[in-house]
């Protein structure tokens, strides 16, 4: 089993596509409209395996109701850094004892963290 594709509700569509190219740097995979009002756009973050897809017409939950969706980088500080020179707002990095979060808010209040992981805790615990 792979986890490849996460719902994300928004409710502004156009704004919450240019929100996660444009400020975060996900990938347009595609962005579809396939009849009876449904719209489907799939974002994918660079190098992930698992995408998201927002639209319209899927039978989503309420916008703003996912929460703490995790980024894993190699490099929390870069990726940190990159996010803020495009304009986003996240929080300053905090250290859980070997494994760092930044957390950010798409518009519509659904909430992700970065998170870097020590590869010396994973090696522990695998």
């Amino acid at each position: 089993m792979k986890l490849e594709l996460v719902p994300i509700p928004v409710s502004d569509i156009e704004r919450s596509k240019s929100f996660y190219i444009n400020a975060v740097g996900f990938i347009l995979d595609h962005d579809v409209q396939p009849g009876n009002g449904m719209r489907i756009i799939q974002l994918t973050p660079p190098g992930s395996a698992c995408s998201i897809v927002i639209g319209t017409g899927m039978g989503a939950d309420k916008p703003g109701s996912i929460r703490n969706l995790h980024l894993v980088v190699a490099d929390i500080d870069v990726a940190r850094a990159t996010l803020i020179n495009k304009g986003l707002q996240i929080t300053e990095i905090s250290d859980m004892g070997g494994i760092k979060y930044a957390y950010f808010e798409d518009p519509d209040g659904n909430s992700w963290a970065l998170q870097e992981i020590d590869p010396s805790i994973r090696l522990q615990n695998a």
